[in-house]
């Protein structure tokens, strides 16, 4: 695949960094020694990716066997890799709908090569932050029925947002947006060391030239949860969401972690 004009990729770039440490194949040089220094200060990076991306799995699951979600807004989603949102969903339902947003071009890229003969679903290049451009893209009034209930997901995406974006009020404005019934999915990279909440945010914020927000506290994630009516287990340690009999998780070193929950937007 060429690249899409205007591309650096001797800058790393957040969802390419991810693909890397999954063991994916739409990386750069520039992201894999990115993740190798990072990996260096914070050992359990890897961990806290493979957890996290099963935690995806399993909630998106979850949402679409148990609540009866069909319809998914996957916020900061990433290059595609196995088992996406919208193949889970769709094992339940068939019919269940998807659109993906995210800035990265090469994410827009690719989605789009791979879900050119799945109507169901879309990517959408687009800030995430602009709540009006989301909502009134082409991709969302065409797959995304608002009269009826519709999953958020923001999943280990808001660390990318600075806290002069004001993230809460993001989280607060979609809600908003959506029926009753629907459901939100908020977890980000937490921890309870100063100097690794300073450290990675810095050391991000110079790598991505800009593309990043900070690593929080916990209670940050729970002022994120403020319009929503979490279910059980509330906020936790994402392996520790309903984890599946057969579930191993991953193992940490518990020097960050990825911290969020689920719940239904209060209404």
């Amino acid at each position: 695949m060429s690249l899409p004009y205007g591309v650096d990729v001797t800058i790393p770039s957040v969802a390419r960094m991810y693909d890397s440490l999954l063991g994916g194949q739409d990386n750069y040089p520039a992201d894999r020694a990115a993740c190798e220094e990072l990996l260096s200060h914070v050992p359990s990076m890897r961990e806290v990716a493979l957890n996290n991306r099963e935690f995806l799995r399993r909630v998106v699951h979850v949402l679409a066997a148990d609540y009866g979600i069909r319809q998914f807004i996957d916020h900061g989603s990433g290059l595609p890799t196995q088992d996406n949102v919208h193949e889970v969903t769709q094992r339940v339902d068939p019919s269940s709908r998807v659109v993906y947003i995210d800035n990265d071009p090469i994410v827009r890229a690719i989605g789009g090569v791979l879900l050119a003969s799945n109507e169901s679903t879309a990517v959408l290049q687009a800030d995430m932050r602009d709540t009006d451009a989301v909502f009134s893209s082409e991709p969302v009034s065409r797959l995304i029925d608002l009269s009826e209930p519709v999953a958020a997901l923001f999943v280990s995406v808001l660390h990318c947002i600075p806290d002069r974006d004001r993230p809460a009020e993001l989280i607060a404005r979609v809600a908003d947006r959506l029926p009753p019934g629907s459901m939100m999915v908020v977890c980000q990279l937490v921890s309870d060391s100063a100097q690794v909440r300073d450290f990675v945010s810095r050391f991000m914020d110079e790598q991505t030239q800009g593309h990043w927000g900070c690593v929080r506290e916990k209670k940050d994630v729970a002022d994120f949860c403020a319009p929503l009516e979490l279910i059980e287990p509330g906020l936790v340690e994402v392996s520790a969401w309903r984890p599946r009999p057969d579930d191993v998780p991953t193992q940490l070193s518990w020097e960050w972690e990825e911290y969020g929950g689920v719940g239904f937007v209060r209404h």
